[in-house]
C-alpha cells in the first residue's frame, strides 16, 4: 500500500531588493572604515587595492540592484496572476 505523500511546501521567494541594498551598504561601510581608520596601515603594507575592491563592490551593486528590482517586479506580477 503506497504511503500518502505530504504536499511540498511553497519555495521561499522573498523580496530581493533589501539584500542588494544591504550588500551595497556593507561594501560602503567597509570602504569608509578602511579609508578613515586604516589608511596609513594600508599604505604602509601596500594594500591600497582593498579600497578599490570596496569601491568595485559598491559600484557592482548598482547592476545587481537593477536586476533585483526587475526580479521583484516579476515576482509581484506572478503573485498577482494567481
Amino acid at each position: 500500500m503506497p504511503k500518502q505523500q505530504q504536499p511540498r511546501p511553497e519555495p521561499l521567494d522573498p523580496p530581493m531588493v533589501p539584500f542588494a541594498l544591504a550588500g551595497m551598504a556593507a561594501w560602503a561601510v567597509a570602504g569608509l572604515v578602511l579609508l578613515l581608520f586604516f589608511r596609513g596601515w594600508l599604505s604602509a603594507n601596500d594594500h591600497e587595492n582593498w579600497l578599490w575592491t570596496c569601491l568595485a563592490g559598491f559600484l557592482w551593486g548598482f547592476p545587481g540592484l537593477a536586476t533585483m528590482m526587475r526580479h521583484d517586479a516579476n515576482r509581484r506580477r506572478r503573485r498577482a496572476a494567481r
